[in-house]
């Protein structure tokens, strides 16, 4: 096994959204150092997303597996000393985690994004930046490298048997794809099944193709029951039936995506694919689709105001706003201009006009 010296170890283990924001920082390490090998300390879930991700080595950890777990993945890692460990996660665990992996450089998070003694456990802090995209926050972990990440591309490694299987879930005749993947796994993020079933049934009367999607849960599985229930027309109804792997392409076949601040908004957001995303627990700025944000439903102030006492632009940035009823603030309207300013935005997208 080749030594660590020259290597640079990633860790990162989830969740899904967060996983895919470092992708581009791996493209830039990749573009500006393309000899140089780079490990990545991921869960078992992100592993199964991104597997197959070129020039990456993955080493999968499982929380459950304790100390032991720590030992195993020890020795999974080459010898001696990677040159940089870049610690993307400040949670007790993985802060404890890394203390494992031996490296000269350790380089984590500045003061005001650090949290769980993350402190105690590198030796570098990425330049403190305000105000800025989880994305974006992730990307500058190459500046103490001497780096800057100045394009953010993605290129997830999709196999072509699941771009396969996508297609063949439903023909194509011509009509737009609403594609609803409706929960978080933040539940207080979610929004509702009336509502997302009113506004499926607005884009259905517009001449769309509804589609449901989500992972095997009995939460995801209830509310798309409960949205199916309520739709003026059955919706194709996929949730469950996908693969990790499978995920990327199916977000690719729609028009748009709606769905709270979640795995699926970044991830079909890293496949070129528009998301009408629900806005009020997190703030989309932050946290919302990376590469355009023009058809998100955004009461993340609202929320401010009405739990908090104050205005978003007074909060610590990065405030979560999650309480049980906050996603009320979502109008049925809210969602429906949201899906209508796409439609006026792409008026070469099939469908009737109307509704």
């Amino acid at each position: 096994m080749a030594s660590a010296s020259s290597s640079l170890c990633l860790l990162r283990l989830s969740a899904l959204g967060d996983v895919t924001h470092v992708v581009p920082l791996v493209r830039t390490l990749q573009a500006a150092r393309p000899d140089t090998p780079i490990h990545w300390i991921i869960d078992k879930v992100g592993q199964k997303l991104l597997d197959g991700l070129p020039g990456v080595t993955f080493h999968a950890y499982d929380k459950k597996t304790g100390m032991a777990g720590v030992k195993e993945l020890r020795k999974q890692l080459p010898p001696g000393r990677f040159e940089a460990l870049l610690q993307m996660q400040v949670a007790f665990r993985a802060n404890v985690l890394s203390a494992f992996i031996p490296a000269e450089r350790r380089i984590g998070y500045d003061r005001s994004r650090s949290k769980d003694l993350h402190g105690l456990f590198i030796n570098e802090r990425i330049p403190d930046r305000p105000g800025i995209h989880v994305l974006d926050a992730i990307g500058s972990f190459c500046e103490p490298l001497g780096l800057r990440q100045t394009d953010v591309s993605w290129d997830l490694a999709v196999p072509q048997a699941a771009y396969d299987w996508a297609a063949a879930q439903w023909q194509d005749d011509g009509r737009p794809v609403l594609m609803i993947s409706p929960c978080s796994s933040h539940v207080r993020r979610n929004w509702y099944a009336d509502r997302y079933a009113e506004v499926a049934n607005h884009a259905v009367a517009r001449g769309w193709r509804v589609v449901l999607c989500g992972g095997r849960s009995e939460l995801e599985r209830s509310m798309a029951d409960a949205i199916q229930a309520q739709l003026d027309v059955p919706a194709l109804d996929l949730v469950g039936k996908d693969t990790l792997k499978q995920l990327p392409a199916l977000l690719a076949r729609a028009n748009l995506v709606m769905t709270p601040d979640s795995g699926p908004m970044h991830i079909a957001n890293a496949m070129g694919t528009k998301v009408l995303g629900l806005h009020a627990a997190s703030n989309p700025n932050r946290s919302g689709p990376y590469s355009d944000r023009r058809y998100c439903a955004d009461r993340y102030d609202d929320a401010a105001r009405k739990y908090l006492g104050k205005q978003a632009a007074d909060l610590k940035w990065g405030t979560k706003i999650e309480f049980d009823d906050v996603m009320e603030l979502i109008t049925v309207e809210d969602g429906i201009a949201a899906f209508e300013r796409y439609v006026a935005d792409h008026p070469g997208v099939s469908g009737r006009p109307g509704g």
